[in-house]
């Protein structure tokens, strides 16, 4: 059968880096995993208590598109605890995951053929997405001294309908603060660009509050996730906020798209909300992870790394090592046992340079994982050294 010229997506490499660590564990090796972005706590216990009440009460149907009235007003609370904002609840969107909102916005603002600006390296998946609806993803090269986040002279005269950022940042773990957040939010305004801000991180935050953008318009669309600070990933509910005048579109996308996010999982969540101790529990551990981290790379031989002021990623430039990271990768995990991620995924251009390191597991698994990297890095010297 004939497919479409959309359907011609690049693969997520990190995937096939879990499918290599995958077969190495199923041949008997031990694999420390720093590849995925998940975190290795689950669901708050009150999350998966609250869902096996409900599911005792009788079936779980499908809610309205929009999403169960009381998680939507408990997230309009979010945004008075986290950052003083009144929230009206009716803006809020429950989604499938970002990866729903991700669909309802770019399928909400723009035609066939719209220019929408992404910050590289970034997100892969904001590029393969766009791509699959027809949409062009226009990347914008950032540069470190800008913390590897867009400024407005990255997008000037690129013509843009839109501009979609990320704080913290995937693969970089960096923030916006409110005045760079308010520029670029200017800036797209200035060119008739509609603006994104991918907020999944918010809550894994180690030294500053991440900004939102909703602190400073209402005229965004605000995209967050119950995967990564809920400790949610596999059961796949997010949320978008959106300008009062656009939730009746959002609404009838989403009736067709997905009729709704799953109940058991909507269940999960509005419980979880209130499940500060054991988040911030979880918090504590990547905190410590994070020191860890910023300590046990440079031992390694990996110096140049971006701040990684939220999330639980640091970047790091290894272009003094290699010029082939996919291949590094490869050789890290073969002889050190430990899985990275490749910067091809997060920056075509310039990702062959870098690589990705998640601190999202327990700690103990960061310390073996560092001592791993540390031996292997001095192997390698040793054998690259001449006599």
């Amino acid at each position: 059968m004939k497919n479409s010229t959309r359907s011609g997506v690049d693969p997520f490499i990190v995937m096939d880096v879990m499918e290599a660590a995958r077969r190495a564990e199923e041949a008997g090796r031990h694999i420390i995993h720093m590849e995925v972005g998940q975190p290795g706590t689950g669901a708050p216990t009150g999350a998966t208590k609250a869902l096996s009440q409900a599911m005792e009460q009788g079936p779980l149907g499908y809610t309205v598109a929009l999403g169960l009235p009381a998680l939507r007003q408990r997230i309009a609370r979010l945004y008075g605890e986290w950052y003083n904002l009144d929230l009206n609840p009716d803006r809020v969107v429950i989604t499938p995951g970002s990866s729903g909102g991700f669909l309802l916005a770019f399928t909400a603002l723009f035609d066939s053929g719209d220019r929408v600006g992404i910050g590289a390296p970034g997100y892969p998946s904001y590029r393969q997405i766009l791509k699959a609806l027809g949409l062009v993803p226009v990347d914008l090269p950032t540069a470190p001294e800008n913390r590897l986040q867009p400024v407005p002279a990255d997008f000037a005269g690129l013509d843009l309908q839109g501009l979609m950022v990320a704080s913290p940042a995937n693969p970089t773990g960096t923030m916006l603060d409110h005045t760079a957040m308010s520029a670029l939010i200017e800036a797209a305004h200035g060119q008739g660009a509609s603006f994104i801000s991918d907020e999944i991180y918010h809550g894994l935050e180690y030294e500053a509050k991440a900004v939102t953008a909703l602190e400073v318009t209402d005229e965004c669309y605000v995209i967050n996730s119950f995967s990564k600070y809920f400790s949610m990933t596999g059961w796949r509910v997010g949320w978008l906020v959106v300008p009062e005048d656009q939730v009746r579109v959002i609404e009838r996308i989403a009736q067709n798209m997905f009729i709704c996010a799953p109940h058991a999982s909507q269940v999960a969540a509005l419980a979880a909300m209130d499940c500060e101790d054991e988040l911030q529990a979880n918090l504590d551990v990547n905190r410590r992870n994070r020191a860890l981290m910023l300590d046990g790379l440079p031992k390694a031989g990996f110096t140049n790394i971006a701040p990684p002021d939220g999330a639980f990623y640091v970047y790091a430039d290894v272009s003094d090592l290699t010029d082939d990271s996919r291949a590094f990768a490869a050789e890290i995990l073969e002889k050190a046992g430990v899985a990275v991620t490749p910067g091809l995924d997060f920056d075509p251009v310039r990702g062959h340079h870098t690589l990705r390191f998640s601190y999202a597991r327990a700690s103990e698994d960061i310390e073996e994982g560092l001592l791993r990297l540390q031996r292997f890095m001095a192997q390698r010297a040793a054998r690259t050294t001449p006599a």
